[in-house]
Protein backbone atom coordinates (compact mmCIF):
# COMPACT_ATOMS: atom_id res chain seq x y z
CA UNK A 1 0.00 0.00 0.00
CA UNK A 2 1.50 3.81 -0.35
CA UNK A 3 0.82 6.74 0.60
CA UNK A 4 -1.50 8.84 -1.96
CA UNK A 5 0.29 12.30 -0.94
CA UNK A 6 3.84 11.08 -0.60
CA UNK A 7 4.09 7.93 -2.49
CA UNK A 8 6.40 6.22 0.10
CA UNK A 9 4.93 2.50 1.20
CA UNK A 10 3.19 2.44 4.19
CA UNK A 11 1.90 -0.66 6.68
CA UNK A 12 -1.64 -2.02 6.58
CA UNK A 13 -3.48 -0.67 9.59
CA UNK A 14 -2.09 2.76 9.97
CA UNK A 15 -4.49 5.60 9.75
CA UNK A 16 -1.96 8.40 8.94
CA UNK A 17 1.38 8.14 6.81
CA UNK A 18 4.63 8.04 8.66
CA UNK A 19 6.59 10.20 6.47
CA UNK A 20 4.19 13.18 5.43
CA UNK A 21 1.13 12.63 7.94
CA UNK A 22 -1.77 12.25 5.62
CA UNK A 23 -4.75 10.60 6.74
CA UNK A 24 -4.95 7.16 5.27
CA UNK A 25 -9.03 6.64 6.23
CA UNK A 26 -11.67 7.94 3.91
CA UNK A 27 -13.28 10.67 5.39
CA UNK A 28 -17.26 8.88 6.04
CA UNK A 29 -18.27 12.91 6.15
CA UNK A 30 -19.58 12.98 2.50
CA UNK A 31 -21.96 10.42 3.31
CA UNK A 32 -23.30 11.49 6.45
CA UNK A 33 -24.04 14.72 4.24
CA UNK A 34 -25.61 13.04 1.47
CA UNK A 35 -27.16 10.89 3.80
CA UNK A 36 -28.77 14.10 5.53
CA UNK A 37 -29.24 15.56 1.99
CA UNK A 38 -31.39 12.57 1.23
CA UNK A 39 -34.11 13.03 4.33
CA UNK A 40 -34.36 16.14 4.32
CA UNK A 41 -35.69 15.76 0.36
CA UNK A 42 -37.99 12.98 1.36
CA UNK A 43 -39.58 14.82 4.24
CA UNK A 44 -39.99 18.19 2.25
CA UNK A 45 -41.87 15.59 -0.63
CA UNK A 46 -43.89 14.16 2.11
CA UNK A 47 -44.89 17.61 4.07
CA UNK A 48 -46.10 19.14 0.90
CA UNK A 49 -47.50 16.15 -0.71
CA UNK A 50 -49.59 15.84 2.22
CA UNK A 51 -50.23 19.58 2.89
CA UNK A 52 -51.31 20.08 -0.84
CA UNK A 53 -53.67 17.09 -0.83
CA UNK A 54 -54.98 18.83 2.77
CA UNK A 55 -55.23 22.20 1.17
CA UNK A 56 -57.29 20.55 -2.23
CA UNK A 57 -59.92 19.19 -0.01
CA UNK A 58 -60.20 21.33 1.99
CA UNK A 59 -60.55 24.06 -0.02
CA UNK A 60 -63.16 21.97 -1.90
CA UNK A 61 -65.26 21.62 0.97
CA UNK A 62 -65.06 25.20 2.27
CA UNK A 63 -65.96 26.25 -1.77
CA UNK A 64 -68.71 23.70 -1.78
CA UNK A 65 -70.67 25.07 1.79
CA UNK A 66 -69.56 28.19 2.65
CA UNK A 67 -69.30 29.95 -0.91
CA UNK A 68 -72.04 27.70 -2.55
CA UNK A 69 -69.95 27.57 -6.02
CA UNK A 70 -71.42 25.06 -8.31
CA UNK A 71 -69.54 21.87 -9.24
CA UNK A 72 -67.64 23.03 -11.98
CA UNK A 73 -65.71 25.84 -9.94
CA UNK A 74 -64.54 23.46 -7.65
CA UNK A 75 -63.49 20.78 -9.55
CA UNK A 76 -61.05 23.73 -11.38
CA UNK A 77 -59.88 24.26 -7.69
CA UNK A 78 -59.28 21.11 -7.21
CA UNK A 79 -57.53 20.81 -11.14
CA UNK A 80 -55.39 23.48 -10.73
CA UNK A 81 -54.30 22.63 -7.02
CA UNK A 82 -53.35 19.58 -7.49
CA UNK A 83 -51.40 20.21 -10.50
CA UNK A 84 -49.40 23.10 -8.70
CA UNK A 85 -48.61 20.30 -5.60
CA UNK A 86 -47.77 18.02 -8.46
CA UNK A 87 -45.30 20.50 -10.14
CA UNK A 88 -43.85 21.04 -6.76
CA UNK A 89 -43.45 17.31 -6.18
CA UNK A 90 -42.47 16.21 -9.75
CA UNK A 91 -39.15 18.91 -9.49
CA UNK A 92 -38.26 18.04 -5.71
CA UNK A 93 -38.06 14.03 -6.96
CA UNK A 94 -36.69 14.85 -9.83
CA UNK A 95 -33.85 16.66 -7.67
CA UNK A 96 -33.72 13.93 -5.19
CA UNK A 97 -32.82 11.14 -8.21
CA UNK A 98 -29.99 13.89 -9.45
CA UNK A 99 -28.76 13.72 -5.84
CA UNK A 100 -28.88 10.05 -5.72
CA UNK A 101 -27.54 8.97 -9.05
CA UNK A 102 -24.91 11.35 -8.93
CA UNK A 103 -21.36 10.45 -6.99
CA UNK A 104 -20.43 12.66 -4.06
CA UNK A 105 -17.91 15.19 -5.41
CA UNK A 106 -14.51 14.27 -3.86
CA UNK A 107 -12.56 17.10 -2.18
CA UNK A 108 -9.67 18.63 -3.56
CA UNK A 109 -6.41 18.56 -1.51
CA UNK A 110 -4.37 21.64 -2.28
CA UNK A 111 -0.66 21.27 -2.59
CA UNK A 112 1.37 21.81 0.14
CA UNK A 113 3.25 25.09 0.26
CA UNK A 114 7.37 24.66 -0.20
CA UNK A 115 8.75 25.55 3.07
CA UNK A 116 11.22 28.07 1.69
CA UNK A 117 8.96 30.98 -0.13
CA UNK A 118 10.67 31.28 -4.16
CA UNK A 119 12.42 34.54 -4.50
CA UNK A 120 12.68 36.95 -7.85
CA UNK A 121 15.49 38.68 -8.68
CA UNK A 122 17.03 41.37 -7.14
CA UNK A 123 15.90 43.40 -9.83
CA UNK A 124 12.79 42.48 -10.45
CA UNK A 125 11.89 42.49 -6.93
CA UNK A 126 12.60 45.92 -6.58
CA UNK A 127 10.74 46.42 -9.32
CA UNK A 128 7.74 44.86 -8.55
CA UNK A 129 7.87 46.22 -4.99
CA UNK A 130 7.76 49.54 -5.91
CA UNK A 131 4.34 52.01 -6.86
CA UNK A 132 3.32 51.59 -10.78
CA UNK A 133 3.55 54.75 -12.70
CA UNK A 134 0.67 56.92 -12.77
CA UNK A 135 -1.52 57.04 -15.51
CA UNK A 136 -2.29 60.85 -16.49
CA UNK A 137 -5.97 61.54 -16.97
CA UNK A 138 -7.85 60.88 -20.32
CA UNK A 139 -9.83 64.86 -19.69
CA UNK A 140 -6.89 66.54 -18.21
CA UNK A 141 -5.75 68.54 -21.63
CA UNK A 142 -9.38 68.77 -22.41
CA UNK A 143 -9.94 70.35 -18.96
CA UNK A 144 -7.18 72.80 -18.95
CA UNK A 145 -7.92 73.88 -22.53
CA UNK A 146 -11.86 74.53 -22.14
CA UNK A 147 -11.25 75.93 -18.88
CA UNK A 148 -12.86 79.61 -18.23
CA UNK A 149 -10.18 82.00 -18.00
CA UNK A 150 -11.03 85.31 -16.48
CA UNK A 151 -9.88 88.25 -18.14
CA UNK A 152 -9.15 91.24 -16.18
CA UNK A 153 -9.06 94.28 -18.07
CA UNK A 154 -6.05 96.12 -18.46
CA UNK A 155 -5.52 99.52 -16.31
Amino acid sequence: MFCSSCGTTITPGLSFCNRCGASLKEEPTGSTVRTGAIVAFLIAIAIIGISGLGMMLGGAVTLKRDAVLGEDVVGMFMFFTFIIVGLIEFFLVRQLSKLISNPAPKRASLPQPSAVPLELHPASAAQARGLPEAMPSVTENTTRTLEYQRKEPPR
